[in-house]
């Protein structure tokens, strides 16, 4: 099945949703040939590559990882047409350009091919990390680079014993008395940790210094890259960062998931980002871009999986409709699918695109923005992830169980999906940033501003109900000790997220009822909009329940009665 970038829908969406004009009238005049370009790109180099990534897969050696035939000149192309400049800073070689539109072509490439899209995505949260905490002069060695995607950027902080407490980590950086450190540790699920297709990989590795205190506050970030430059800033030594294996995964088989060891042979050198006791700060950078980009992953693997749905939809012949046989595409419920997909992708996306957009406008100096970018960021996270994971597997069920036959590439996307959900902060850990950490921002100030606008918008009666249904659940966890308020978090993050795509799928739906342009693309955003707000929203409603009640069920028994 070829790839077709959603270009309509995305420049909607960026005209619409985000404002792209009042961000930039530059940006906004730039916008098609940019989107079409992406497209054409994407469609003629990645796409192809898609299911041989999945079936192949990058191959490691004690050389090194060799990614599979066509990839490194794919990524060539990349770095030659410049599309990892969009977004970067213009003082290292960018293009300046607001990132909401470079998000849509990290979208394009990523609907072509998911796993291939991870390299750039941890790239632009390296570029993040340096530009707001990097010395001058690794901005002026590596910003160059990276900005062109030259160079690639990993994160590093994940090792066997911490996962998702960081403050457990046991790398150490050993000061050599030059200002610089020696490296020494073992990290995992490094994506993108080796390569062939770049001369130099930059890793951002979090570690601790010597007598540093126990816990978070005394991790330290450290640019290591797999090269020492030379004096004139050319990748030269290798710097001791091995990689000791490849992980066999469920999915997304393109990105090479790396064990790295840094200094076997105690020859691994590397510079403090943020200065010592700053790494978690410095990360947060880093990871909150990161967050951002994997909730636009769920846009990409769930376009991916619903044009794939639609097109095997539209061919397959099975079954009688008005007394003929007839594509399942004519059947209700195969229909309820397809519309169900098409409206979850559209919801994920304008979630997404709308926190890209509020971080342009706080990036201006719009505090407000910022501030509501802050709360929407473990929305776009978690939400965008969970319903890529419900189109990709909704696309499995469309193909019936030619679906659950890899031949189809159905449950590719299924497969590639289901990381989304776990990396970069499990949705678990989402839910609770925002009950725990972004709920009280402003003492729930910035939330409550959110569905005052939201609620002065709406016309539905049902989103309406679900936008005060949200603000009491809020107003109730303010209150509430935190065993509750973490009970309650998943189901109100969904709660919430669904009452925001309604917000702005209900608004999109009437700008589409009253736009010029191609009628079947019109006339289909209204349909998913209607499809929505009547059938989605009122699904969250029989959430609230749970996120009212307290923790204490959870409770009621110990831990030895899950066993029983």
């Amino acid at each position: 099945m070829s790839f077709t970038p959603a270009i309509a829908e995305q420049r909607f969406v960026l005209e619409h949703i985000v404002g792209l004009a009042e961000i930039s009238p530059e940006a906004a005049e730039m916008a098609d040939a940019v989107l079409e370009g992406a497209g054409q790109f994407a469609a003629g180099e990645w796409a192809p590559l898609d299911r041989l990534g999945d079936t192949d897969g990058p191959k490691w050696s004690e050389d090194g990882v060799t990614m599979p035939a066509g990839f490194a000149a794919a990524y060539k192309a990349y770095v030659e047409g410049g599309w990892g400049t969009i977004g970067s800073p213009e003082a290292y070689g960018g293009q300046g350009l607001p990132v909401s539109l470079s998000i849509a072509v990290l979208e394009t490439l990523g609907t072509a091919n998911m796993g291939f899209a991870l390299a750039p995505i941890l790239t632009v949260g390296a570029i993040e990390a340096l530009t707001h905490h990097g010395t001058p002069e690794q901005q002026a060695l590596y910003l160059p680079k990276l900005a062109t995607g030259e160079w690639t950027g990993t994160m590093n902080l994940t090792e066997p014993q911490a996962g998702s407490d960081v403050g457990a980590l046991k790398s150490k950086a050993e000061p050599v008395g030059d200002g610089t450190y020696r490296i020494k540790g073992t990290k995992i699920f490094i994506s993108f940790g080796d390569h062939d297709m770049a001369d130099n990989i930059v890793h951002l590795v979090l570690a601790r210094t010597p007598d540093a205190p126990a816990g978070t506050k005394g991790l330290s970030l450290f640019l290591v890259p797999k090269y020492r430059l030379d004096a004139e800033g050319t990748p030269g030594d290798f710097n001791d960062v091995r990689v000791v294996s490849i992980e066999h995964k469920m999915g997304l088989h393109a990105s090479p998931t790396c064990v790295l060891s840094f200094g076997d042979h105690d020859d691994c050198i590397g510079t403090a980002v943020g200065g010592e006791m700053g790494g978690i700060r410095a990360m947060f950078t880093m990871m909150n871009n990161a967050r951002l980009n994997v909730g636009l992953q769920g846009v990409q693997v769930a376009e991916r999986a619903t044009q794939r749905a639609v097109s095997y939809a539209r061919e397959r012949v099975q079954g009688v409709r008005a007394g003929a046989p007839a594509a399942i595409v004519e059947h209700p419920d195969v229909r309820r699918m397809l519309l169900r997909m098409k409206a979850q992708t559209q919801a994920a996306r304008a979630l997404v695109y709308y926190a890209f957009g509020q971080l342009d406008r706080g990036r201006a100096g719009d505090k407000a923005a910022q501030a509501r970018v802050e709360l929407l960021t473990p929305l776009a996270k978690a939400h965008g992830t969970d319903l890529g994971n419900e189109v990709a597997s909704l696309g499995i069920q469309v193909h019936g169980g030619m679906g659950y036959i890899e031949e189809t590439g159905a449950a590719q996307h299924f497969r590639d999906a289901r990381i989304t959900s776990i990396y970069e902060g499990t949705n678990g850990i989402q839910a609770a940033d925002l009950v725990g950490r972004k709920l009280s921002m402003d003492n729930g100030g910035t939330l409550l501003a959110l569905l005052a606008e939201m609620r002065g918008d709406a016309e539905d009666a049902e989103l309406l109900r679900l936008i005060d249904a949200c603000e009491e659940v809020a107003r109730n966890l303010l209150a509430s000790e935190t065993d509750d308020r973490l009970a309650a978090s998943y189901p109100f993050l969904t709660m919430l997220s669904v009452a925001v795509c309604g917000w702005l799928l209900e608004q999109s739906g009437r700008i589409a009822g009253r736009s010029e342009g191609d009628p079947a693309f019109l006339k289909m955003k209204a349909a998913t909009a209607h499809f929505y707000v009547a059938q989605i929203v009122p699904e969250a409603m029989g959430l609230k329940a749970a996120a009212m009640a307290p923790a204490d069920v959870l409770y009621s028994i110990d831990a030895e009665a899950f066993a029983a």
